[in-house]
């Protein structure tokens, strides 16, 4: 699938957050494959998608982000995107002074409800031509945001290069079954210093990282709807009770329950 690099996109006027307006939107609608590379901006960035599945990475890792999830991404922090699925991305942009959270870490949302309509109304609004409408939205999302559950399927990337190249192709193919030594034949490095390599540089052994990846694209299956079986079955897995009994073993609940509880 080819992708295409977005360079120009069109935003609304007086996006940029300041302290009389907070948070701002910057609304796109995107097709798949479309990316938008490495950059950072002053102001923190809630990545969020009315319709679609984007992949989000910063901070040495990569997220899955269906509707009802989001990422917020710290001021400063150099992040791309990518889009899986065609995308209405409705992403906040919250003024530096206003941010939610402490520190430069990601965080995982899961975008209630009332969250969403309140960015819905802001998109609404014409910017600018009611102040006080817009102020209350802002102050609304604000303490939301602070609310926010967060459920982190985190995808850390590597460094070195010969692990680069394997740990891309898994997550474009999660349910892919190679082994670590058909990798190791791929990339040109021995079985032995690919699994070091995990370690050192991932915390993980190679199945809990590749377990991870699937973790994360099942979520835009299971909040499409998808059922368990046929998730089961493009991830790798022998049977929905392997998949299912996985999951409980991560996160201590069943994948119904974990995505009921996040809100999607």
């Amino acid at each position: 699938m080819a992708i295409t690099v977005v360079t120009h996109t069109k935003t609304y006027p007086y996006n940029d957050p300041t302290p009389e307006r907070p948070v701002t939107m910057r609304a796109r609608d995107l097709q798949a494959a479309e990316f938008m590379q490495a950059h950072n901006h002053p102001w923190g960035q809630v990545t969020f998608a009315l319709e679609g599945v984007l992949r989000v990475a910063a901070n040495g890792s990569s997220w899955i982000v269906p509707p009802l999830r989001a990422i917020w991404i710290a001021p400063e922090v150099m992040h791309e995107v990518t889009v899986l699925e065609t995308a209405r991305l409705r992403p906040l942009c919250v003024l530096a002074a206003r941010a939610p959270f402490a520190g430069n870490e990601c965080k995982v949302l899961a975008v209630s409800p009332l969250l969403r309509e309140l960015i819905v109304a802001l998109e609404q609004l014409d910017p600018g031509a009611e102040p006080a409408r817009e102020a209350l939205l802002a102050e609304l999302i604000l303490d939301e945001l602070g609310r926010s559950a967060t459920r982190p399927i985190r995808v850390p990337l590597p460094e070195d290069k010969r692990l680069k190249v394997l740990c891309s192709a898994l997550i474009d193919d999660p349910g892919s079954p190679q082994t670590l030594e058909h990798w190791a034949r791929q990339v040109g490095a021995s079985e032995r210093t690919l699994a070091r390599l995990f370690e050192r540089e991932l915390g993980l052994t190679f199945g809990q990282w590749r377990q991870q990846v699937r973790l994360a694209h099942a979520a835009p299956m299971i909040a499409r709807g998808m059922p368990m079986s046929q998730v089961a079955e493009q991830l790798g897995y022998a049977s929905q009770s392997a998949f299912s009994a996985m999951f409980k073993k991560t996160f201590g609940t069943t994948p119904s329950a974990f995505f009921a509880d996040s809100g999607g």
